[in-house]
């Protein structure tokens, strides 16, 4: 996993490279004092993760994830303001560490980077058989389209939840949308697309899958009655 430190303060540079350097699997390919340098630096040689401060000088932390785009690597950021958490979750990060860093909480948010980062797949691929392949770890795994429950939008990326786990792909779910097969499933919210066959209950705005209740937005409230031929 290689990454790529940015924060305007040497000290806390320092602090994230001496953690990193105590774990098996990261490599810090750079370091950056400001969010402009970085953004240069991830033109020419991309990176999986980025450990980013928020406040900087010129462009903050927030500020380059935006300019960054859909291709941008795993961000997990690291700032000493509690207050950006809301909009920096609005994001789709990883995880928000808050300074000083315990090597402890660096753990579970590198273990959480790395989760998604191991699920990655460019690409999906089709089998003949109704099945999709997509990457678990290091193995790549064929994921029958009946096993799905339904699929959730997170950022750059779309989780397929199972009844055991789910699988995070680098995709939208506009992309997705269009491969799925519609006889089988449907979008009911601007971030879930779900199996039709599998939904339990609606009710109240929302409908039921197993356990999970999931939202229906008004704009696709029509059409999932029509297909589910409510009365």
């Amino acid at each position: 996993m290689i990454a790529l430190i940015i924060d305007d303060n040497a000290i806390a540079r320092s602090t994230l490279s001496e953690l990193s350097r105590q774990l098996k699997g990261i490599e810090i390919a750079a370091e950056c004092g400001n969010a402009l340098e970085a953004y240069n630096y991830l033109q020419e040689k991309p990176v999986d993760l980025l450990l980013l401060d928020i406040e900087m000088p010129g462009m903050s932390g927030l500020e380059l994830t935006r300019n960054l785009g859909d291709k941008r690597p795993v961000i997990i950021f690291t700032t000493s303001k509690k207050e950006y958490a809301a909009e920096a979750f609005e994001l789709n990060v990883a995880d928000y560490l808050v300074k000083p860093i315990t090597p402890a909480r660096f753990i579970q948010a590198i273990e959480r980077a790395r989760q998604i980062i191991e699920s990655n797949t460019e690409e999906m691929q089709w089998g003949e058989d109704e099945f999709l392949f997509v990457r678990d770890s290091s193995i790549v795994r064929r994921l029958r389209l009946d096993d799905i429950l339904y699929a959730e939008a997170m950022g750059d990326y779309v989780k397929l939840h199972t009844e055991e786990k789910f699988f995070a792909v680098h995709t939208s779910l506009r992309l997705l949308e269009e491969r799925l097969p519609g006889t089988r499933f449907i979008r009911i919210h601007r971030s879930f697309m779900v199996a039709v066959d599998k939904i339990d209950t609606l009710q109240e705005g929302a409908i039921k899958i197993k356990d999970r209740s999931l939202p229906v937005a008004d704009a696709y409230r029509k059409a999932l009655n029509k297909r589910m031929n409510v009365l």
